[in-house]
């Protein structure tokens, strides 16, 4: 009898907090939305999984968790403190992206340059919030709905707040169809909706290959912090463009990202510990982080607006909600917004433009905040 008292004393069930289990249900509802609604799968249903895992509660000699010294997940979380993961996600990504739709409107890409008005809005509600300014840098950038580059960012300025910046990063990437039609809507008129574009313009294959080269060397000499970052996605762009490294490009856009993925998610989602992440401050950084998603629509909605007003070929203001670098999901809400008003308005590859662009701008406003926060 002896034995099985301390054996039970050893069990979950003795050890399970009120905050376990609540962490436990949240990640068994991120499980359900990626199921049964298909909000970022790919995302939440590792995450979910992840934080069903990490709130388990074990004995303290027991080195299980992201937090204990020798555990397998700590060593698979190294791949997310390290700042690993994100450059390998970017790779995948410069390896499925196609930037001819932005290189064939150019002046779309002030649209996801205006998006990024979110992040450094937020910025400064966080510093004026108490947080400190490496802190705000971190936080704000959630902002630009960029998962790998809110934790790029955040491990290299404010490492404590790494689980609760990631989580929100994501859970906001997952629920753009949720958030940004509202905001699109309010403020927006129906004709404004209604407005058509001009069919891009074909571009070459020639500037296709240029572009992540010229590209690069543009951002990176504006911003060297993003050099990593936009590094692996133009050499990913590059291998996809260049038509003679095909085994690479497909090996980065599906095994590579598919791979990385799955550890990102699940570590992330396992760092979700009910004693280190259930305080206000991280419930603060989730309210900073919507309000930065908001703005950041906001922004590139009411920009493509004022930019109407100086352009004769008009842009339909909804492509401007694309400019966060939720990459293709802000694209699709403005598809599928668009196509409410008029089933025969395809504006998908419009909005592919200053989505594409978002992913560079947050990219390079991350830099900016590392090269201006770190001490």
């Amino acid at each position: 009898m002896e034995i099985l008292f301390e054996f039970l004393k050893t069990t979950g069930f003795a050890n399970l907090t009120f905050g376990n289990g609540l962490m436990i249900v949240i990640g068994i509802v991120f499980i359900n939305l990626a199921i049964t609604k298909h909000y970022e799968p790919l995302l939440l249903l590792p995450i979910g999984f992840g934080m069903v895992v990490g709130n388990i509660p074990s004995i303290s000699s027991m080195a299980l968790g992201v937090y204990d010294d020798g555990s397998v997940l700590r060593y698979i979380y190294f791949g997310v403190t390290s700042g690993l993961f994100p450059p390998l996600i970017f790779l995948g990504i410069g390896a499925m992206t196609d930037f001819s739709t932005m290189l064939s409107n150019p002046k779309l890409v002030l649209l996801g340059a205006a998006a990024q008005m979110g992040i450094f809005l937020t910025l400064i509600g966080a510093m004026y919030l108490g947080f400190s300014p490496e802190e705000a840098g971190a936080i704000g950038i959630i902002g630009g709905a960029d998962g790998p580059t809110a934790i790029f960012l955040s491990a290299k300025l404010a490492p404590h707040l790494l689980g609760a910046i990631a989580i929100a990063a994501y859970s906001y990437m997952a629920l753009v169809p949720v958030i940004q039609p509202p905001i699109m809507k309010l403020l927006t008129t129906k004709k404004e909706r209604l407005m058509r574009m001009p069919e891009p313009r074909q571009v070459s294959v020639r500037e296709r290959i240029i572009f992540p080269i010229a590209g690069f060397l543009i951002a990176s000499l504006i911003a060297p912090g993003a050099m990593t970052l936009l590094g692996m996605l133009f050499f990913g762009n590059l291998l996809k463009e260049s038509m003679v490294t095909d085994r690479l490009a497909e090996s980065a856009r599906n095994a590579l990202i598919d791979i990385v993925t799955i550890l990102l998610g699940f570590s992330v989602g396992a760092s979700t510990q009910a004693q280190t992440f259930l305080n206000p401050q991280s419930m603060l950084i989730f309210g900073l982080g919507a309000l930065s998603f908001s703005v950041a629509t906001a922004s590139g909605v009411l920009f493509a607006k004022f930019m109407n007003l100086f352009l004769k070929d008009k842009i339909n203001p909804l492509v401007g909600a694309a400019g966060v670098s939720a990459v293709p999901d802000s694209a699709r809400v403005v598809q599928m917004v668009g196509q409410e008003e008029d089933p025969h308005n395809f504006l998908l590859m419009h909005a592919m433009a200053p989505n594409v662009a978002g992913v560079i701008g947050s990219a390079v406003a991350a830099g900016i905040l590392w090269s201006v926060m770190v001490k």
